[in-house]
């Protein structure tokens, strides 16, 4: 009996490792793989990936990328990780709705998650015509203000591996020129400011903040600007998101 048990337990732990290594293929590529492609990611049979998938999927931590084909990283798992920076978004939202009320502009908090900046709380501006997007959307590092700010947050040779998952995991904003972008990383971590001049979003300009939490993990603020009003504020937007990061560096801990 107790043989059995430790097989049975020994199992159950190859089970777990073999989810978990689907689940990290997946957050790589936010819009989903197919089971073949899944399987030769993780060196696993298709018809193992498609079990496991199937139990994960009834968890709701995997969700169907697209009808009848394949499989992405599914809202069971995005709740589990809300619940994790909950704290953190509790205790900046009175700061950012501070913030967007002083800068009348829309002001987004975002965490790392493999190649991506996910959006985690935003607080919408007062103008007409102003920048939105959904809290749990996914964003490149590469190519936006809070992605940028965030890889200013580490070592270089950190930052090269992140541009790289960046790319991977979002394929339809290529990166143009490695060495500008490392360049201009360089020059966040001296001035503690990212920009996005409509890279991301054609006619939506955007400038960034990050700094690492009390674990260790980059959380960004952002404030994104319909590119026509952008060109007016950045100066008074500038100033004021600097010197909201230090307000921030206070409240998560760093």
């Amino acid at each position: 009996m107790s043989g059995d048990t430790e097989i049975s337990a020994g199992s159950g732990i190859q089970v777990i490792a073999r989810a978990a290594s689907i689940l990290r293929a997946l957050e790589a590529r936010p819009a989903g793989l197919s089971l073949a492609e899944i399987a030769r990611e993780v060196g696993l049979a298709r018809s193992t990936v498609q079990r496991i998938v199937g139990a994960l999927a009834a968890e709701d931590f995997v969700a169907e990328a697209q009808p009848g084909r394949g499989a992405r990283v599914g809202p069971g798992l995005a709740r589990i990780a809300a619940s994790l920076g909950s704290s953190s978004v509790e205790l900046v939202r009175p700061h950012l709705r501070a913030l967007s009320e002083e800068v009348g502009e829309t002001v987004d908090l975002s965490v790392l998650s493999g190649g991506s900046a996910v959006f985690v709380d935003q607080i919408p501006g007062r103008h007409r015509l102003i920048a939105l997007s959904a809290v749990g959307e996914r964003f490149p590092l590469h190519c936006t203000a809070n992605g940028k700010a965030m890889l200013a947050c580490f070592a270089q040779q950190d930052t090269a591996a992140l541009i790289d998952k960046s790319v991977i995991a979002h394929p339809s904003h290529r990166l143009a020129d490695r060495a500008k972008l490392l360049k201009e990383i360089e020059a966040v971590r001296r001035r503690h400011l990212a920009h996005d001049l409509g890279e991301h979003d054609v006619g939506i300009s955007a400038l960034g903040v990050a700094t690492l939490d009390c674990f260790g993990r980059p959380i960004a603020v952002s404030i994104p600007v319909p590119t026509l009003r952008f060109a007016k504020r950045r100066d008074q937007l500038a100033k004021a998101l600097v010197g909201f990061r230090k307000k921030l560096r206070a409240i998560v801990g760093s």
